[in-house]
């Protein structure tokens, strides 16, 4: 990207917005300012090994350190590991959503974007096999709809301890964050004036932070699908 974007020359490591620990307070407040969210919260995985992976979570979290939160845990599964975190980054994701829209609408947003340079088209490869232009409440209306489909597949998300997961498990993974970015992106680009006016960019920023380190940890998104925010990116997890 050639020009920094203003929204990027605003958001910075130094900024109170992008502190390196993680407030968990941050739903509840929220959940408070909004109670619209724009649907109701995805559970874990259940079954034994997704409470005890949930209690990890929580506690990472908690000690304030979001690099060391995002690693897998020692003994571990990996593809346990990331099913847990996918629920819980479509939930965090459909939080922060849900505050803005009242705004993002079709009349503000007739075409889901990421500034000037970057837009997107949905397909699910299903229904919608040929990428098609809609405005980003459908975009993201269409996404949301078409993770919770894949959550509630347990032939992809298994919900028994011991039930293996797919081949194409990983691939799965990577393309709901792959496509849970566009949403952060074009809530940075369209939106971040109004995140500011409700005093809700330290919640943005910290759950952005979050999703971006692990992201970079388990390498789910690809650089090139990045950019609409590679500068703010790089300022997290330097290349």
């Amino acid at each position: 990207m050639s020009e920094k974007p203003l929204l990027l020359q605003r958001i910075s490591m130094s900024s109170p917005g992008f502190s390196s620990s993680f407030d968990v307070s941050f739903v509840v407040d929220l959940l408070s300012r909004n109670q619209r969210t724009f649907r109701p919260k995805k559970s874990a995985p259940s079954g034994s090994k997704g409470a005890q992976l949930r209690k990890h979570i929580d506690a990472t979290l908690g000690s304030g350190n979001l690099r060391e939160a995002v690693k897998l845990p020692t003994g571990e599964d990996l593809n346990e590991w990331l099913a847990v975190n996918t629920v819980d980054f479509f939930n965090q994701v459909n939080l922060l959503y849900g505050t803005l829209t009242e705004f993002c609408t079709a009349e503000n947003c007739p075409t889901m974007t990421a500034g000037p340079k970057y837009e997107y088209r949905w397909a699910d490869g299903v229904q919608i096999k040929k990428p098609i232009e809609v405005s980003a409440p459908k975009y993201v209306e269409y996404l949301m709809d078409w993770i919770e489909s894949q959550l509630d597949d347990e032939s992809i998300f298994p919900q028994k301890l011991g039930t293996p997961f797919p081949p194409n498990f990983r691939e799965v993974v990577k393309t709901i964050f792959k496509r849970l970015f566009r949403v952060y992106a074009h809530i940075y680009h369209s939106h971040f004036q109004k995140i500011v006016s409700l005093k809700e960019e330290a919640h943005l920023n910290t759950c952005f932070k979050h999703f971006i380190l692990f992201t970079c940890e388990f390498a789910l998104i690809d650089k090139k699908e990045l950019a609409p925010l590679q500068e703010l990116i790089e300022s997290i997890v330097p290349y």
